[in-house]
C-alpha cells in the first residue's frame, strides 16, 4: 500500500474512533469550536433540507448524497465536499446502520479569513481560468484529515481553545485553499472574479431579503450587466436572483415557525409576502406539505 494510502487510512481510523467516543447516539454535536460540528445517523429516511452557508464537509463512515446548486453530488469515505456560497441544500445518506452509522464532520468556512488569505495568495494563483463553480468534491489528503484530528483532539484541552482554535482553523483555510478545492474557494473570494460579484449579490440579498428587489439595480450595485449576472447567479447557485430570494424567504419563514412559534400568517408577513395564499403554495412547492402540516409533523418528530 502506498504510503500517503497508508497515513489516510490511519488517520481515517483516529477520526471514527474519536467520533464514536463523542456521539454515542445519533445526533449533530456543536462542539465548543465555533462553526465545527460532528454528526452521527443510523438511518436514510427522507431527504433533508437546510439553506446553508459555506462549509466543508467531510465523511469518514458511509456515503452521502447532496443536491445544491442544480446538481446531485455523491461523496463517501474519506471524500470532503466544499459547499463556497450559502444555498439551499438538500442531503441524504445511503443506508446507514447502528452497527455501521453514517459518520461525517463539517464546519463552516470563514469568507473573510479565505478573503485575506486568497489576496495573499493572489500572485501565485493569477493566471487561472475563472470557473462558474461553487461545489468541489475531492478525495481528502492526509494534511487536512490531520488537522481535523487535531481539532478533535483540540476538545479535549477545553482551556486551550480559545488560543489554539483560531491558530488551527488558519492554518485549515490555508490548507484547503491550496487543496483540490481551492481554485472555487479562491475565485468566490478574491475581489474582481465574476464568482466574487456574484457573492456580493447574494450577501445583498441576504440583508434585504423581505424587500422588493429589481435585478437591474443588484446587477448595477455589483457592477455587473443585467444578463451577466442572471446567467452567472443561476451557474453558480442553480437560481436566478429572485428565485433566491423566494427560497430564503421560504427557510426563514420555516425557521420563525419552527423554533419562535409565529403563527403562519405572521411568519409569512415577516419574512415579505403580502398574499398568504402565495406563501402557502411556494412553501408547499418547496417542502411538499403546507406550512401548518409541516410545522405539526415536524414537532410531532422532535417531541415537541
Amino acid at each position: 500500500m502506498p504510503e500517503d494510502v497508508q497515513r489516510r487510512a490511519q488517520l481515517n481510523d483516529e477520526l471514527k474512533q474519536k467520533l464514536l467516543l463523542y456521539l454515542k447516539t445519533p445526533c449533530i454535536y456543536p462542539t465548543p469550536i465555533e462553526g465545527f460540528n460532528l454528526v452521527r445517523r443510523e438511518d436514510g429516511g427522507t431527504p433533508e433540507k437546510c439553506f446553508e452557508r459555506p462549509l466543508i464537509g467531510l465523511v469518514i463512515q458511509g456515503v452521502k448524497c447532496s443536491f445544491m446548486g442544480g446538481q446531485e453530488y455523491v461523496y463517501t469515505e474519506n471524500q470532503s465536499i466544499v459547499a463556497g456560497l450559502d444555498m439551499p441544500i438538500s442531503s441524504y445518506v445511503v443506508n446507514p446502520t447502528h452497527e455501521k452509522p453514517f459518520l461525517f464532520l463539517y464546519l463552516y468556512l470563514d469568507r473573510r479569513l479565505l478573503s485575506s488569505l486568497a489576496f495573499e495568495m493572489k500572485q501565485k494563483f493569477s493566471c487561472e481560468p475563472e470557473t462558474a463553480q461553487s461545489v468541489s468534491i475531492a478525495d481528502t489528503d492526509a494534511d487536512i484529515l490531520e488537522m481535523f484530528l487535531r481539532l478533535l483532539e483540540l476538545l479535549e484541552k477545553p482551556d486551550q481553545i480559545p488560543l489554539r482554535a483560531p491558530m488551527m482553523l488558519r492554518e485549515l483555510h490555508y490548507l484547503l485553499l491550496i487543496s483540490p478545492h481551492g481554485n472555487i474557494l479562491r475565485q468566490l473570494n478574491t475581489p474582481g472574479t465574476q464568482n466574487n460579484q456574484v457573492v456580493q449579490a447574494i450577501n445583498w440579498i441576504r440583508e434585504n431579503y423581505k424587500t422588493p428587489m429589481r435585478i437591474e439595480s443588484l446587477a448595477r450595485q455589483v457592477n455587473m450587466s443585467t444578463a451577466n449576472l442572471h446567467r452567472h447567479f443561476k451557474l453558480l447557485t442553480g437560481f436566478s436572483p429572485l428565485q433566491y430570494q423566494k427560497q430564503l424567504r421560504l427557510y426563514e419563514a420555516q425557521r420563525l415557525m419552527l423554533m419562535e412559534n409565529e403563527r403562519v400568517s405572521s411568519a409569512a408577513l415577516s419574512v415579505g409576502y403580502e398574499s398568504i395564499t402565495q406563501f402557502n403554495r411556494e412553501y408547499k412547492r418547496v417542502f411538499g406539505e403546507p406550512p401548518l402540516r409541516d410545522m405539526n409533523r415536524r414537532r410531532m418528530a422532535s417531541g415537541r
